[in-house]
C-alpha cells in the first residue's frame, strides 16, 4: 500500500461523510423539533456539536475499560461503535460547516509524515513526545 492518496482515493470517503450529514438532516437534527425550522449554526451550537462529539469519545473509552460489547450492535466491541458514532458526529458537523473533513485530513497526514516531533528518535529522546 501506498503512503499517499490520490484524488480517486478520497471519494469513498467524501461520499461516507456527505451520508453523515444527509442522514442527520432527514432525521431532523437541524431542526427544531417542534416547529421544523431550520437550525443556524450559531457558535453555541457549533459547540454543542463538539461536545456531544466528545461524549461519543468518552462513551468509547467507558467500553474499552470494561470490554464491553455494543448494546445496539451486539456483534461488535462499543468501543469500536461509539468511535464510528463520533465519526459520524464529526462528518455531520463538518458536513454542515462546509469543512472538507476528509481534505484536510490528508494534508494532515501528508504534514505529519514530515514532523520531527513524530519521528520516533525524537519521539524516544529526553523531552519527546511519548504518546
Amino acid at each position: 500500500m501506498a503512503d499517499t492518496l490520490t484524488h480517486n482515493d478520497t471519494r469513498g470517503a467524501k461520499r461516507l461523510a456527505s451520508l453523515c450529514h444527509i442522514q442527520s438532516l432527514r432525521a431532523g437534527w437541524w431542526h427544531n423539533p417542534e416547529t421544523l425550522e431550520p437550525l443556524d449554526l450559531t457558535p453555541e451550537r457549533f459547540a454543542q456539536k463538539l461536545c456531544l462529539i466528545h461524549s461519543e469519545i468518552s462513551e468509547a473509552m467507558e467500553g474499552h475499560r470494561k470490554g464491553l460489547a455494543d448494546d445496539k450492535l451486539p456483534h461488535r466491541e462499543m468501543v469500536e461503535v461509539e468511535l464510528a458514532d463520533a465519526v459520524i458526529r464529526i462528518f455531520d458537523l463538518a458536513g454542515r460547516a462546509g469543512m472538507d473533513v476528509v481534505e484536510a485530513m490528508v494534508e494532515k497526514l501528508e504534514y505529519n509524515a514530515q514532523r520531527e516531533d513524530h519521528k520516533l528518535a525524537n519521539r524516544v529522546a529526553e523531552g519527546g513526545k511519548k504518546y
